[in-house]
């Protein structure tokens, strides 16, 4: 299915957040070794650094909106761990070689044992400009039953799925992710001023973007380490 014969179904009518309970959040973060490649001709050696730095400042502003009960990361790498940790996340085991969905199912299966009355959404960890304000709008947004999803800005993936308490999750994130959760039957969720949500980071044209957005303190002491955003080598 293209972006263009994506057809959303209708919402139910919503409830108060307050009747659903704090949202339970799942973000994925990946060894930082690995993680963030495409940054590489940008980053250099930092890499890393600036992967870790997307993730502590998504889960600050996480656990700063309003609605949100708990973090929980999914993550093998150790340093990422213990740094999450620190800020409050409850940090949950990857299993090994199992891909980015199964580990967030995995996250998922988690977050019902600890609160199995709680809504549940999966958030990527790599938005540096993330605002609890707009979170907050997106999570009120979701129907009180059933599956939706948020487009990322170039709207082609996702940036976050939730699903209401007791129902699948159904990740299916990846290239084209969009379209698939929107195939899967998910609603999609069209509120048009939340960029700091929408705008994940894989490139240095998207980091400068979310710059402009404006990022959290971990993502500006880096970037401002690294090479001046476009200087080819």
């Amino acid at each position: 299915m293209t972006q263009d014969t994506v057809r959303p179904a209708e919402p139910p009518a919503p409830v108060p957040t307050a009747a659903r309970g704090g949202w339970s959040l799942v973000l994925p973060v990946k060894p930082l070794a690995l993680a963030k490649s495409r940054l590489g001709p940008f980053a250099g050696a930092r890499r890393p650094e600036l992967a870790l730095a997307f993730a502590l400042d998504t889960v600050t502003a996480a656990l700063a909106c309003p609605l949100v009960g708990r973090v929980l990361v999914v993550t093998q790498d150790t340093c990422a761990a213990r740094q999450l940790a620190r800020l409050g996340a409850v940090v949950v085991d990857g299993e090994p070689d199992g891909g980015l969905n199964p580990a967030l199912a995995h996250g998922a299966e988690y977050a019902r044992r600890i609160a199995p009355r709680a809504p549940l959404a999966v958030l990527s960890a790599d938005l540096p400009a993330l605002r609890p304000a707009e979170l907050a709008r997106v999570l009120g947004a979701v129907p009180p039953a059933g599956r939706a999803f948020l487009a990322d800005t170039p709207g082609i993936g996702t940036t976050l799925l939730a699903c209401s308490p007791g129902a699948r999750l159904g990740p299916a994130f990846g290239g084209g992710s969009r379209a698939r959760h929107a195939a899967g039957g998910a609603y999609e969720i069209g509120l048009p001023d939340v960029p700091s949500v929408r705008r994940d980071v894989d490139t240095g044209a998207d980091l400068a973007e979310a710059l402009a957005l404006g990022v959290g303190p971990h993502t500006a002491a880096v970037s401002a380490l690294v090479r001046p955003l476009g200087q080819r080598s």
